[in-house]
């Protein structure tokens, strides 16, 4: 254990209760620390709970299909202990091809994950629309993912935090933090929380707290529908996703639908930057849901019950920052989970308390360490 010797009321302050804050938490206290989580609104607020909640493999770099290849087989190794109200269904994911220069894309994605040991099959035309009888004819193919997964975030989040509580976790809720340090957590009541390691897990409010980390909301929108049960079977996402996820600058959608246990069907997706306004915006949503019909024109035909938006903590490089922050000797991130933060969360917690407890880690942590994008941070 190579946590610094001190006096301090708790080994791990964790500042932020969305799932990434709830995974380390959980992870931390198997592991034999005191933990407190500190949350300034609901555990699974935030970023959790406007998230579709989609556990997927992606393989944009090395160090992306590594995070998430291995949070996947940890989430698979906890399924069967989650409760009903987590929703964990492994539906799968099948990337759809519009056309052949996509299938040429399904091809290249095929390879990649089957030389990395993850089960992929190719649907030629015919066997997409089999899968899924409400595709619009005329769509060339796509790759199924199966062991890919759905999940509800807010009810695992609480799930995770639950299980460090049992563990002797503590929770602080309700509470403004206005400032880290190395030496703990100041409160909006000018109160401190000390900890031997205090961990910023706030998403895309994470700057506030820790000025000069490159992180930058981008804000989605999502739609849910009424109980359509069988509409659609997998998670679908477009491969053209890939292209306006790969922007960093403009504003993009894509059709990116997702069944739910309840029968419903989740609907995005979009991404802006520079817009840190939470209103649902007419246009945006227009262009999101045009997307979808374009892929499946039945989705019309569905009643719609609730539409949000929400915020990805984004950093430039498409990777979280797990790790000590550059200019802090006890203050440590885990932020900037784009919109794999569900995912990852759980990826995220064993490499952290990897790190802090000086444990070798199943993959290398090198390219999620926080000094990789900035060299100092400014001090708050």
């Amino acid at each position: 254990m190579t946590l610094p010797m001190t006096s301090k009321a708790f080994d791990l302050a964790i500042v932020g209760g969305g799932i990434v804050g709830a995974a380390c938490a959980w992870e931390a206290a198997r592991s034999g620390l005191s933990v407190v989580v500190i949350e300034r609104s609901v555990i699974g607020g935030g970023a959790t709970a406007a998230g579709m909640g989609h556990i997927v493999v992606m393989d944009d770099s090395e160090a992306q299909f590594a995070l998430t290849r291995y949070s996947q087989q940890l989430w698979q190794e906890i399924a069967s202990d989650l409760p009903d109200d987590v929703e964990y269904e492994e539906c799968g994911t099948i990337w759809v091809a519009a056309d052949e220069e996509e299938m040429i894309e399904v091809q290249r994605k095929e390879v990649f994950y089957q030389e990395r040991g993850v089960a992929v099959e190719i649907l030629d035309a015919a066997a997409l629309r089999q899968s899924e009888p409400n595709l619009r004819s005329g769509l060339r193919g796509g790759l199924l993912v199966p062991g890919d997964s759905v999940v509800y975030p807010p009810c695992a989040a609480r799930y995770f935090l639950e299980q460090a509580q049992s563990l002797g976790a503590q929770l602080r809720s309700g509470v403004a933090v206005v400032a880290l340090s190395n030496d703990g957590v100041k409160l909006s009541d000018n109160s401190l929380i000390s900890a031997g390691i205090t961990v910023n897990a706030t998403g895309s409010w994470s700057p506030l707290l820790t000025p000069g980390i490159d992180v930058q909301k981008r804000k989605g929108h999502l739609l849910i529908t009424d109980r359509y049960p069988g509409f659609v079977r997998h998670q679908l996402v477009e491969l053209g996703y890939l292209k306006s996820a790969h922007s960093i600058s403009s504003d993009s959608v894509a059709f990116n639908v997702q069944p739910r246990k309840t029968g419903q069907v989740l609907i995005g997706s979009s991404r802006q930057y520079g817009v840190g306004d939470p209103k649902i915006e007419a246009a945006m949503l227009s262009r999101m849901l045009s997307r979808a019909a374009e892929y499946m024109p039945g989705i019309t035909q569905l009643s719609a019950i609730r539409t949000w938006t929400g915020f990805r903590a984004a950093t430039p490089d498409k990777l979280p920052l797990v790790g000590q922050c550059p200019g802090y000797d006890r203050l440590y991130l885990a932020t900037g989970h784009e919109g794999l933060g569900i995912t990852t969360s759980t990826g995220t917690a064993k490499l952290l308390i990897d790190q802090l407890l000086n444990r070798s880690s199943a993959i290398p942590i090198a390219p999620y360490l926080p000094s990789r994008v900035h060299q100092e941070a400014i001090h708050a």
